[in-house]
């Protein structure tokens, strides 16, 4: 037997995921975005710019596409940069471009609950806006999605500041030294690698012993200028004036490079260790990183479909899940009805009647039980009778009443 790559998943049933994409597009487009799509094959090299090349996804979790030889070619790992491209690549004039996606998603990592290597997600952006009120407005929708819409309450916000370039560049100045320090020599193998390569990804681990020494780590949202201080305090006070609780976690960074400023993730303890189902922040110069002439202040987020399904499995009870249509099942009694059955089964469907035919020749018995177990709302019966005097006979399924209806008078009394 040939199984499915280890990292990927069969969606059999499709009632959860849908429910979430059809809810954030009603949702976003009442904060005015608009849906767009792009592909799942990128050049390498956009995502080497983007998310840097001593990130974890792009020096190892990236998946390759054999191509020309002069074509480096993966699966996108993430959508924000291919926004972005999509952005400067088709001249975008109009800002904030407001704009959201979904789709799959590709990192070869180590599969665990809530991390696959084909995944699904959700990706919101807004791109061409330097007002701290964007990501405010951003965060706030997102908090009224998750609570409002998907009825979903254990979560919490953890939000951070990281600040502008040069605050940075000093802000990793202070962690070199602290890394250097006695205090600092027992970090893991990962985070003595990072130290030298992408000092701020330290900060990301997720070994405990890390984590324990980090909490003494000098705070970037301590040491930042003071346009980024005003602006720190000014998202702090518009999230209070709109009610939407948080936590604050000096030592969020997120996973890429290109976020700076804002930066926030939503989690959840019923996930595990992968605690985040959605993330984001700001990228002020993601534009020029690209290849675009003039950079673009933005905000983004993107939230993971699959952890939102491990989050509202156990509630699928309580949620307003659209119900499937009421089933008409047409059971011809022989061969000789089967013809007249498609006739008046193609009569249904043309009338937005969701209607099927059971032409396996079985008894009527078995179609009757393979009926219940269907969840079929009407049997449609013909048999020889039925089809001399151009009736059916209609059983209704959930009262088990029978009545004959004139062929021609099927849709009418079916719709009434």
């Amino acid at each position: 037997m040939i199984t499915r790559v280890k990292g990927t998943h069969d969606f059999l049933d499709l009632s959860l995921f849908n429910f979430i994409v059809n809810q954030a597009k009603d949702h976003l487009t009442t904060y005015h975005f608009s849906e767009i799509k792009t592909p799942i094959l990128e050049p390498l090299d956009l995502f080497k710019r983007s998310l840097g090349v001593y990130t974890d996804v792009v020096s190892k979790e990236m998946f390759l596409i054999q191509g020309q030889p002069d074509e480096q070619i993966c699966l996108r790992p993430e959508a924000t940069a291919s926004t972005v491209r999509a952005f400067v690549e088709n001249g975008i004039q109009d800002t904030p471009w407001k704009v959201f996606t979904y789709g799959s998603m590709y990192r070869h990592e180590r599969p665990q609950k809530g991390r696959f290597r084909e995944f699904n997600q959700i990706n919101i952006e807004t791109i061409g806006s330097d007002s701290i009120a964007q990501d405010v407005q951003l965060i706030k929708m997102l908090d009224r999605f998750f609570h409002e819409k998907l009825n979903l309450n254990n979560y919490a916000l953890l939000i951070n500041f990281l600040g502008c370039f040069e605050d940075r560049v000093m802000y990793r100045a202070l962690l070199k030294d602290f890394l250097d320090s006695p205090q600092a020599e027992l970090i893991c193998a990962n985070c003595v690698e990072r130290k030298d390569k992408n000092i701020m990804r330290v900060l990301d681990c997720k070994n405990i012993t890390c984590q324990r020494i980090y909490m003494d780590t000098p705070l970037l949202i301590n040491n930042l200028c003071g346009t980024c201080d005003q602006e720190w305090n000014q998202l702090q006070e518009q999230l209070h004036l709109l009610s939407v609780s948080y936590a604050v976690k000096p030592n969020l960074v997120r996973g890429l490079d290109y976020y700076n400023k804002t930066v926030f993730e939503f989690t959840s303890d019923n996930l595990g260790a992968q605690s985040a189902f959605c993330g984001g922040g700001r990228y002020d110069q993601l534009i020029s990183q690209i290849g675009g002439k003039e950079d673009q202040p933005s905000i983004g987020a993107a939230m993971g479909i699959e952890r939102l399904i491990l989050l509202l499995e156990p509630m699928r009870d309580t949620l307003p899940l659209p119900q499937p249509p009421a089933l008409h099942l047409i059971l011809p009694m022989g061969k000789e009805q089967i013809a007249l059955a498609l006739l008046l089964a193609d009569t249904l469907q043309a009338a937005n009647l969701c209607t099927d035919v059971m032409v396996e020749g079985a008894s009527i018995k078995n179609m009757m039980r393979k009926a219940n177990k269907l969840g079929a709302a009407y049997a449609l019966i013909l048999g020889d009778q039925e089809q001399e005097n151009k009736t059916v006979t209609v059983k209704n399924m959930v009262t088990g009443t029978e009545e004959r209806i004139a062929q021609i008078d099927l849709v009418a009394y079916l719709k009434k």
